[in-house]
């Protein structure tokens, strides 16, 4: 897929591609929270199909933003490792992450797509309430993390 210079790419996380979008991600995660072990916590091959899958948009040949889903259970799977370059953000990047990442989940059967934010992260939150996702309890393993559901039989807002 190309969305106005920006082609989008289906790839592993060992593969080339993924990996400054996860070192930005690591940077991004020590500096808002310190060090831990979050991008430890997932296998990556949860993220690898048929159950899952990660993408990154790709301009002049730099990754500047990315994400992925992993299942969950036979009908819910999680977006995680959402991330944007800090010099591409405010940009809609995320936006077409997060469409792709839904309509890749519709694809595999999921009807419900959960995800979980820290709360550092203030404008993730303003992100996912705009497309249309739902506050719920947290689910996974930080109590103060800010959880989110989309139900994928209800259309999701464009912004």
């Amino acid at each position: 897929m190309h969305d106005g210079g920006v082609e989008q790419r289906q790839v592993r996380l060992s593969d080339p591609e993924a990996a400054s979008l996860l070192g930005g991600l690591a940077e991004e995660y020590e500096r808002r929270y310190g060090t831990g072990d979050e991008l430890a916590s997932v296998d990556d091959r949860e993220f690898e199909p048929p159950d899952g899958v990660f993408l990154v948009l790709i301009d002049n040949g730099e990754v500047v933003s990315g994400g992925g889903l992993r299942r969950l259970s036979d009908l819910t799977c999680e977006i995680k490792r959402v991330w944007t370059a800090p010099d591409r953000r405010q940009k809609g990047l995320a936006s077409i992450i997060l469409s792709s990442l839904e309509h890749e989940a519709k694809a595999r059967g999921y009807r419900t797509l959960r995800l979980e934010t820290g709360p550092a992260q203030p404008e993730a939150r303003i992100l996912y309430e705009r497309r249309g996702y739902r506050r719920i309890p947290p689910y996974g393993r930080y109590e103060h993390a800010a959880a989110y559901e989309l139900s994928l039989d209800v259309p999701s807002s464009p912004t």
